[in-house]
């Protein structure tokens, strides 16, 4: 049991509980104390007491990119806040390739409407290639306008890692605008080892989450970034990093980076950090993780359970499961035994959306004999291989094969009138119809997996009708959830977002998808800065010379 007293909505209280402290490394038994939202007292009362619940720092996910989950922060923050979390380092880059500054202030004034902790940061690659079409463009002038806002507190992921060892100019004078104004620089460089990973980090770009192996990351910590362990609805490195926890305690974190609507229904941080706890880490290891090192590292105006702090923390039942019983934030209880105490908030939309609908003739591509490239996906991966593979051929056109899992994928410029691009995918899975996405990192371009021509143009039309959405389409039906807000979230509530994503989710797998999350999956086929071989809407991209390739070999 645990004793509280607290008024609804009200930021004064005091409860009885565990208390962990992680700096300290202790467990005690104590009565807390909190007045304006500010912890005033803190009283020991023992030992542990087996019939009391745990308080924990806030959980806090170090990298996300909020419109993953199709949600405004507003219900992004009513679904967090019922595991635990209480804050989120976020980059705003999704928006912002489409709207610019117009979507980076559209996300700052919506976080604003809630009481949840969210800390965004400046898109440094909008768009994230020359080589992709995207709505807008961030230089460093305007990135100077962001900073000097009270909204924003470090450089977002610096993507372009090729422009950053080449010393190009314009990434030059972005991370040098973020060091003058005392900004942490958020890296993002798949693979990146040896001399070339150290003149990366020298830039000043102090973190990374997309190391997918531990020598890799081993090597990155070496030069002294810190790694974020990312588990998110399609990359999950969690297998292979969880090792660097009880090495390197306080040069971890713990991320999402992007989580679809029906996982963070289902857990968030908390998730991440039993189950590290489940593999034997030490629970203050993974508590610094989760809850401290974020802090630490951005600067963030989080409590961490000690006079004087902000009142965030979670009560959970035990330090194992970690099962969140109540989560405040500033004081306030913001989440009681899973139920949301937050209001659910009507969101205006904002949107761009010129597309030209497609037709059959559009997917063709002449057979010039030979063998042809072909993306291979990876489930759990954002990586891709590129694979040789004999094409099936019709009247002298390249043509899908269901049998062999060659599809056709598609990305159309949602931007402006242009013919699509158009490839050859395996590892979908699909045996019928067609997945469509206007969530495509990330200049989100409309993309579009299928069997057949009819399918394809029929799930890229209809989302083109929905101005942004998702769709699966099979048989004769067009099944979807439309994402009126720049064609990647939704206006509706959470719950009934992650309804209808999972539904659609379970369609795909129906149509015959082998991919865990297979929505997620696509999303990052035109992503060009992640390797190996991905598609644009200018054409087929080798994501490891920075080059276009043609399709045929």
């Amino acid at each position: 049991m645990t004793s509280d007293t607290y008024l609804a909505g009200s930021r004064d209280g005091s409860l009885t509980a565990n208390i962990v402290q992680v700096l300290e490394r202790r467990i005690f038994a104590g009565e807390l104390h909190w007045r304006d939202g500010v912890i005033s007292a803190i009283t020991e009362l023992g030992g542990q007491d087996s019939e009391l619940a745990y308080l924990l720092p806030g959980f806090i996910d170090a990298h996300v990119h909020i419109e993953s989950s199709m949600l405004t922060p507003c219900e992004f923050a009513r679904l967090a806040v019922r595991h635990g979390t209480v804050a989120t380092v976020s980059d705003p880059h999704e928006i912002a390739n489409v709207l610019g500054i117009e979507g980076v202030e559209y996300m700052l004034t919506n976080a604003r409407m809630t009481p949840f902790k969210f800390f965004f940061g400046a898109p440094s690659c909008v768009p994230a290639t020359p080589f992709e079409t995207a709505g807008a463009r961030l230089d460093s002038e305007q990135l100077k306008a962001l900073f000097q806002t009270q909204d924003i507190h470090y450089l977002s992921e610096m993507m372009n890692y090729p422009g950053v060892l080449a010393d190009d100019p314009d990434i030059l004078a972005k991370l040098n605008l973020a060091r003058a104004y005392g900004y942490p620089i958020d890296g993002h460089a798949p693979g990146l080892c040896g001399e070339d990973a150290g003149r990366y980090a020298a830039a000043g770009i102090g973190t990374d989450h997309e190391c997918s192996d531990l020598r890799e990351a081993e090597a990155k910590l070496a030069f002294g970034m810190k790694i974020l362990i990312r588990e998110g609805s399609a990359a999950r490195n969690f297998v292979a990093l969880h090792f660097l926890i009880s090495r390197y305690p306080d040069q971890v974190m713990l991320c999402s980076d992007d989580k679809h609507p029906d996982d963070l229904l289902a857990g968030h941080i908390n998730v991440l950090a039993a189950r590290a706890i489940a593999k034997g880490h030490d629970l203050f290891d993974v508590l610094q993780c989760a809850c401290i090192n974020p802090i630490r590292h951005y600067g963030l105006s989080v409590g961490q359970l000690r006079i004087g702090d902000s009142m965030d923390a979670v009560l959970v039942a035990d330090p194992q499961s970690l099962k969140p019983l109540k989560t405040w934030i500033a004081g306030q209880l913001l989440a009681d035994q899973g139920q949301s105490l937050l209001p659910a908030i009507k969101s205006e939309r904002v949107n761009r959306f010129d597309a030209r609908k497609i037709q059959p003739v559009d997917l063709a591509l002449a057979d010039h004999g030979g063998m042809i490239r072909v993306i291979q996906a990876l489930d759990g991966e954002l990586l891709t291989r590129q694979i040789q593979l004999k094409p099936r051929v019709n009247n002298g056109m390249l043509m899908p094969d269901v049998e062999r899992d060659i599809l056709w994928l598609t990305v159309v410029n949602r931007y402006q009138p242009c013919q699509a691009a158009v490839a050859f995918i395996q590892g979908f899975g699909l045996r019928q119809g067609a997945l469509a996405s206007s969530v495509a990192h990330d200049s989100h371009n409309l993309i579009v997996v299928g069997t057949d021509a009819e399918s394809i143009c029929r799930a890229v039309n209809g989302i083109i009708d929905s101005r942004g959405g998702i769709a699966c389409v099979h048989d004769d039906s067009f099944d979807s959830l439309p994402l009126p807000i720049a064609g990647l979230m939704s206006d509706a509530d959470g719950d009934s977002v992650a309804a209808r994503y999972a539904e659609l989710d379970a369609l795909a797998k129906r149509m015959g998808s082998t991919l865990r999350a297979p929505f997620m999956t696509l999303s990052f086929m035109a992503l060009l800065v992640i390797p190996e071989l991905k598609l644009s809407d200018k054409g087929l991209f080798d994501g490891r010379t920075f080059q276009f390739t043609s399709v045929s070999v």
